[in-house]
């Protein structure tokens, strides 16, 4: 039975609470204010923390705060009468499970508070090391098995997820293993690629429209999250969202209703929200083009896709993989390749990762009139940019290093150069170096922490 501490200066809220869940199977235990829920912490385990943000003494953010320095893994649902944003963005950056705003609906609380008592105390099954791979994810190295983990830890749990890494590494296939391997995984998992739709449309897409709302609108359309109720959506490249869809987003998020375009009916959702970029949204919403607040609703639980050029170690089992995918697809019995063509591979940078090696194996499984795949089959990009250490483009003006590593990359080194200088000339102080740049200091926080400084 998991225990749940309630907390909050008034009594009808906590007599409430506690009939709610105690019906639902849960242990309870109350305290009116911060001081007596640290208390009880000292005498009861706590599976689960409910805390109303503003209290008299100590606060829910600085309960929150102190909760999460005596055990980090217990969830706690903030809980307010008076919503603002900067709330939510402190209650979610502090490690909050989820925010409510008061009067919340019993369903609502309820469907909360079981998924973060999962995320707590659910029976997850044991990691597996399987050469397989997980839910068609193929890996055995160090970098992968701690996302098999991950994906088997979140599952249950209908926390928002957000997927972060490169292009073809496989975001799509890890949304869909967390779907999987959920409660709901007999319900749908709805994709849908934001940079692909036209800005004109996306709402639309998004949320359906009704017969008549503009011109071309001839019938009643649902919408992403109308087909995925129950479910998952999934919201590929998600940083190309404008910001009055960030804004209609945020809304669904925190109300779990909306409107078709052009209509006047309420819809209510149950959706898991499962998101992915393959840009730093960190920095999008530091230079304000991604919403704060609706960024820590949607990166409740963040989860980053190794690039293949940072476990080379995967790429036997990868390359064995699409060796028997194409050699059925084109009919034929290619096993294995050379060794001077895996050693060829094995030294490649892989800047299209997963998708871009599954490239080369089928163009070589066609192109192969031998059982045995050799060097000269093997198509590979000239943009190779592990090859060329042999001097850094950070230390550079040669236009040759920006075309050999790409812009981006030659522009973070530089970066990363310049930032390290200024922390040496300001003494290792933050906040002089920030100013000898002429960029605030919070930039500059993040600036150290992306560049490991």
């Amino acid at each position: 039975m998991a225990t749940i501490l309630i907390v909050d200066d008034e009594f009808s809220m906590r007599e409430f609470l506690s009939i709610l869940l105690e019906k639902e199977g849960y242990r309870t235990i109350s305290a009116d204010n911060g001081e007596s829920a640290l208390k009880q912490f000292e005498s009861n385990r706590i599976d689960l923390l409910i805390s109303d943000i503003r209290m008299p003494g100590i606060g829910g953010l600085k309960l929150l705060e102190q909760v999460k320095t005596i055990d980090s893994s217990i969830p706690v649902v903030m809980m307010t009468a008076y919503a603002s944003p900067e709330d939510a963005v402190n209650a979610m950056k502090n490690g909050a499970y989820d925010y409510i705003t008061k009067p919340f609906k019993v369903d609502e609380i309820k469907n909360v508070i079981s998924s973060a008592i999962t995320t707590k105390i659910g029976n997850l099954p044991p990691v597996s090391d399987s050469a397989d791979g997980f839910e068609g994810i193929i890996g055995q190295s160090a970098e992968m098995l701690k996302v098999f983990d991950l994906i088997r830890r979140i599952s249950p749990t209908h926390a928002n997820v957000m997927i972060y890494g490169e292009s073809g590494t496989g975001k799509e296939l890890v949304a869909r293993a967390i779907h999987n391997c959920s409660n709901v995984s007999d319900n749908p998992f709805v994709p849908i690629t934001c940079s692909a739709i036209p800005e004109s449309i996306i709402e639309s897409e998004l949320f359906g429209h009704v017969k008549g709302a503009f011109t071309g609108a001839i019938n009643n359309k649902m919408g992403l999250f109308e087909h995925a109720n129950n479910g998952s959506a999934f919201l590929d490249e998600i940083g190309e969202l404008t910001p009055i869809i960030q804004t209609k987003l945020l809304r669904v998020l925190q109300e779990r209703e909306f409107k078709r375009v052009g209509g006047g009916e309420t819809i209510k959702i149950n959706v898991r929200i499962i998101s992915a970029t393959n840009r730093d949204l960190e920095k999008e919403v530091i230079d304000g083009r991604f919403r704060e607040d609706l960024f820590y609703r949607m990166a409740v639980v963040p989860l980053r896709l190794p690039p293949l050029r940072s476990r080379k170690e995967d790429i036997p089992l990868l390359v064995d993989h699409f060796l028997n995918k194409y050699s059925k697809v084109f009919n034929k019995e290619i096993q294995e390749l050379s060794s001077y063509a895996m050693e060829v591979l094995m030294n490649y940078d892989y800047p299209g990762n997963v998708r871009e090696l599954e490239n080369i194996i089928e163009r070589g499984v066609a192109l192969e009139s031998s059982n045995i795949i050799l060097p000269e089959s093997l198509t590979l990009s000239t943009h190779r940019r592990a090859e060329r250490n042999d001097r850094s483009p950070a230390t550079s003006n040669n236009l040759e290093d920006v075309y050999n590593v790409g812009l981006d990359k030659f522009m973070a080194e530089k970066e990363k150069t310049i930032i390290a200088n200024a922390l040496e000339r300001s003494g290792n102080s933050k906040m002089g170096a920030a100013e000898l740049l002429k960029i605030s200091f919070r930039s500059l926080r993040y600036k150290v922490k992306k560049y490991e400084l």
